[in-house]
């Protein structure tokens, strides 16, 4: 089966090496062409276009990810799932698309929230043959903050800052299973979408 995927990053963005990562794992058969739109205002506006581009080279189906916070997060401001579903349905409206060949998949906070539920794979990252780190279980991953709650783990742990673009698709490596990360609702909703697997 052939899926398309877009993306709010950069090619070579945590989002997309991440879940292109996942979705192979979760189903290894899946043939995945991904198309990064840069951020969450271009892919309101440019999915559309992107999904109509995907579908014609032969995706049986388009599944659109992006992260309810953008990087740049600001505080007073509150994104809306609701909002973000609007943008996006107009876009692939007005491509003429037909939208039960699309998924949407908001994630929750961010991308790391999905990396916080598996603390088991933080652990083995973030050890050294010297120095073993054993990660505590994080309550409610898809809370507070689940970029700064990891910069605030590698920190504590290694002295170094983490850089999403290094750092997140080593810790998706590491998950030894999906026991602890189908517990969130959002990576539940991508196997389905992504790879038509209930986990």
């Amino acid at each position: 089966m052939k899926v398309g995927m877009i993306f709010e990053c950069g090619p070579q963005g945590a989002d997309r090496k991440v879940c292109e990562h996942l979705a192979k794992r979760i189903r290894p058969d899946l043939e995945i062409k991904s198309e990064t739109l840069d951020n969450k205002p271009n892919l309101i506006v440019e999915c559309g276009m992107v999904a109509a581009e995907l579908l014609e080279d032969g995706c049986e189906r388009v599944v659109i990810v992006w992260d309810l916070y953008p990087a740049w997060r600001e505080r007073s401001a509150r994104p809306c799932r609701k909002e973000d579903r609007e943008g996006i349905t107009a876009s692939l409206t007005s491509a003429s698309i037909e939208l039960d060949k699309i998924a949407l998949v908001c994630i929750e906070e961010e991308l790391e929230a999905w990396l916080l539920a598996d603390n088991r794979a933080i652990s083995k990252v973030l050890s050294r043959p010297t120095h073993k780190v054993n990660i505590k279980r994080q309550r409610n991953p898809e809370r507070h903050n689940p970029k700064k709650r990891m910069r605030k783990i590698f920190n504590k742990h290694i002295g170094q800052d983490y850089v999403d673009r290094r750092h997140a698709e080593r810790i998706a490596k590491a998950i030894p299973d999906f026991q602890r990360l189908r517990r969130i609702d959002t990576f539940r909703r991508f196997a389905l979408k992504v790879a038509d697997v209930e986990l």
